[in-house]
């Protein structure tokens, strides 16, 4: 019984000496980092919230001031549901008019400037069509004559009839040849040249797009160019079937053209709803709906362009500029102005987008101010903020 007593009591020795022995053999540095933790008189909570504004961006305000950053206060707005879909921009009915050949004949133009995109006035001629060397002779030159010779026979049935040679049949006869002769003369007649008949812009506006070259052959009819006003346009906008309960509610559309970026809002525009199909044509599924508005920027006719729909308006939802908004890794984020020069990137959930503007979902709430303008600068600066000390180029 004595022996085990002792036994354990050696056992305790052993283990206290072990435990001592630790401590003395502790790294001084975490050895004085633990003391220095104990005399220091602060927690783990305050060293959280030391590094609470760790993720802080530092943006001077003379940088703020090179790059124009501009800044804009989250505040809840109106904002409409949004069915984005694809368009084409097309010219208004009665700002536009086909040039067509008043004769046959081979095309000769009336300079190197009339070309597509070339600015025309009314009454300017923009093609001559002659034949005199073709075997039919020059339609011209032949309503001329058939003219002269119509006065003649009606200047002379004029006499015989007064003195009754001629029954009056025969002088209606005469009369309508030479109606009929002079009618075709004279539509010809201000445009006969030397070098043949000129044909000439009805509309003044630009050339949208010439039909022949130098050198065809035209006959009476044939579009020869096409002129554009280019004052109004309309947005032909192809939407889905599944929206189709939707289209009642739309009320006004934004598109962006793919040559400039450039968000258009018809509102801006004076633009309005003109019509929307009520049945797709069986060979698409797609319904048109049709705007018109003022060209008062550079639009050009004929161009794609992706629209955003409008409808069903509502009230309080927070939306910032499409601008504002940063991708990271599938992540999107946008920069919050902290203080005058103390910036912090914020990660954002987007909802729908107007082209103009989209809806936020979660990451911001009324009273925040991001950064609208000089965005992808403070981007720059997050990223230098966080390189390693003493690496330069």
């Amino acid at each position: 019984m004595k022996t085990y007593i002792i036994n354990i009591f050696i056992v305790a020795a052993m283990l206290s000496t072990g435990c001592h022995s630790g401590n003395k053999n502790q790294h001084p540095a975490a050895k004085g980092a633990h003391e220095h933790a104990e005399c220091d008189g602060h927690d783990h909570e305050d060293l959280e919230e030391e590094g609470e504004h760790g993720d802080e961006i530092h943006f001077t305000e003379q940088q703020a001031e090179a790059v124009g950053l501009e800044v804009e206060e989250v505040t809840p707005g109106t904002f409409s549901h949004v069915i984005k879909t694809s368009g084409q921009i097309l010219s208004a009915q009665g700002d536009e008019a086909t040039i067509v050949a008043t004769s046959n004949g081979i095309v000769s133009f009336a300079g190197p400037s009339v070309s597509d995109g070339a600015a025309v006035r009314a009454g300017e001629a923009i093609v001559t069509v002659s034949a005199k060397n073709l075997l039919e002779g020059d339609p011209a030159a032949k309503a001329k004559i058939a003219y002269e010779t119509a006065l003649k026979e009606y200047r002379r049935d004029e006499e015989l009839v007064r003195e009754q040679i001629i029954s009056d049949r025969e002088f209606e006869q005469t009369r309508l040849r030479y109606e009929t002769a002079r009618t075709a003369y004279e539509a010809q007649a201000s445009n006969i040249t030397a070098s043949g008949v000129r044909v000439t812009s009805p509309i003044s506006g630009y050339i949208k797009n010439r039909l022949v070259g130098q050198g065809d052959y035209v006959s009476v009819g044939q579009a020869i160019a096409t002129v554009s006003q280019n004052r109004r346009l309309q947005l032909r906008a192809e939407v889905s079937e599944n929206y189709f309960k939707a289209l009642r509610s739309i009320g006004g559309a934004n598109f962006q053209t793919s040559y400039d970026n450039t968000v258009y809002k018809l509102s801006d525009l004076n633009g309005r709803l003109l019509s929307f199909g009520k049945a797709s044509d069986g060979q698409s599924f797609y319904i048109p709906v049709t705007f018109e508005f003022d060209n008062v920027g550079d639009i050009v006719p004929g161009s794609f362009v992706s629209v955003y729909l409008l409808s069903n308006a509502q009230d309080g939802v927070i939306s910032v500029p499409v601008a504002a908004v940063t991708e990271e890794q599938g992540l999107t984020f946008v920069y919050l102005q902290l203080d005058e020069e103390g910036y912090k990137k914020q990660e954002v959930t987007l909802g729908q987008s107007n082209g103009d503007r989209v809806q936020i979902l979660q990451g911001l709430k009324q009273g925040d101010r991001i950064v609208t303008k000089g965005v992808y600068q403070v981007k720059l600066a997050a990223v230098s903020s966080v390189m390693p000390e003493g690496h330069s180029h």
